[in-house]
């Protein structure tokens, strides 16, 4: 795979400036070297670059993602006043809200219009061109985190799509780098190859076609995981950096919930107050259990693996092979034995329960939340008092509005 460090300065190149710096002979002016001359750009031989930047501007996302989904699905609390990131721990996120517009909207539309930009170039060898394979699989990714998380999506500037089309959009992409991917025959083009996979097994489990969810899930190798990695540049650390320990220490916004804080399980890593001197943004948000399981800004984030591959077989399969998974998973993190009901439902609520831990603070719940809403636990409640004073009750939302920003200005998207 393209090295973080190269796929990262590269990634200036998505937004081409189409001003040239006039020549001076004054010694105090200095060009500006993130500002490029579109004319300067050879989208053939630029490809591998601009695709890069689009796998880049997808990692940009996901760090946002995982913070404002632990937000709306419990995994954590919103320890800073700001109003607009508390809406998501009340599970009542408002279209006019600026961070979700800047945080959440625009990263997840930017890393899709990048790869959909690489996918309209015309590149030689087409069927085995490894710009076209990294640019498909993250656009595939683009269309699931979209899809699990708005109420409604919009690629590109179009029109308006329905979760279904948005997944169909997704297994659409994930077919062609998988295919695109395992032709180029590289080891980079194998592991987005294997990627997309993933993602494709995903995206089917979340449209309801089980079948094909479990023909993609087995199809992943043995041991495979992708890792996102993050550097720790001062001057680059909301693009480069881990934004999980990023908003832990620089910002002091997520706290670890209650129902998190499960002692002896490595999969829940945490601090209490007594382990550490950070201080919460806002004090009222009560004593500041902050996580442990990012605790730097190089330490990279897992976003695509086997072991996912595999709980989305298990669920995709039935009850025994759910709970057969869930053996499993307690043993290899020193759990005792499951001794629950063993209903359909009881297993599906305790597997999903195993699959949180596994996964805390990966951007998964979410969808896992509006896909099976009955078997996800611990999640805020609706009409329960907030956990801080001053606030509205808890909502009752499980995805997300377009902003305001992009309904008002999108052509495409009828007014009513």
């Amino acid at each position: 795979m393209i090295p973080m460090q190269r796929v990262v300065r590269r990634g200036a190149l998505v937004a081409l400036s189409g001003l040239s710096l006039a020549g001076c002979s004054d010694f105090l002016t200095v060009s500006n070297p993130n500002v490029i001359n579109a004319s300067a750009i050879d989208p053939v031989n630029d490809a591998a670059t601009l695709a890069a930047s689009a796998q880049q501007n997808f990692a940009v996302a996901h760090g946002w993602y995982a913070m404002y989904q632990s937000w709306m699905v419990g995994e954590t609390l919103v320890a800073e006043t700001f109003p607009t990131r508390n809406e998501y721990g009340r599970r009542e996120v408002l279209n006019t809200n600026g961070s979700h517009n800047t945080d959440v909207w625009q990263p997840i539309s930017v890393a899709l219009s990048s790869a959909s930009a690489v996918l309209n170039l015309t590149l030689p060898t087409p069927t085995s061109n490894l710009s076209y394979a990294r640019a498909a699989a993250f656009k595939g990714l683009s269309f699931v985190y979209m899809a699990e998380s708005f109420c409604v999506g919009v690629s590109n500037g179009g029109g308006l799509l329905t979760t279904a089309q948005m997944l169909d959009s997704a297994v659409t992409s994930f077919a062609q780098a998988i295919s695109v991917g395992t032709a180029n025959a590289s080891a980079d083009g194998i592991q987005l190859a294997n990627i997309a996979r993933v993602g494709l097994a995903r995206a089917q489990l979340q449209a309801g076609r089980t079948a094909e969810a479990i023909a993609a899930a087995r199809a992943v190798p043995a041991g495979f995981v992708f890792n996102i990695g993050t550097i720790d540049d001062p001057a680059q650390r909301t693009r480069l950096g881990n934004r999980l320990w990023q908003f832990t220490l620089d910002r002091g916004s997520i706290t670890v919930a209650p129902a998190y804080r499960i002692a002896n399980d490595p999969r829940i890593r945490f601090r209490s107050p007594a382990q550490h001197n950070l201080a919460p943004q806002d004090p009222a948000s009560g004593p500041f259990f902050i996580q442990d399981k990012y605790p730097a800004f190089n330490t990279p984030l897992r976003l695509a693996s086997k072991l996912e591959a595999d709980y989305i077989e298990a669920e995709a399969t039935g009850t025994a092979a759910q709970l057969a998974f869930i053996g499993a998973r307690r043993t290899a993190n020193n759990q005792p034995a499951y001794a629950g009901a063993e209903t359909a439902t009881a297993v599906l609520t305790e597997f999903l329960e195993q699959k949180g831990r596994d996964f805390y603070l990966e951007a998964k719940r979410m969808g896992d939340s509006r896909r099976r809403p009955a078997n996800v636990l611990n999640l805020p409640v609706p009409g329960a008092p907030y956990f801080k004073a001053g606030f509205a009750q808890i909502g009752n939302q499980t995805c997300w509005p377009l902003p305001l920003q992009e309904t008002d200005n999108n052509l495409n998207i009828p007014r009513t």
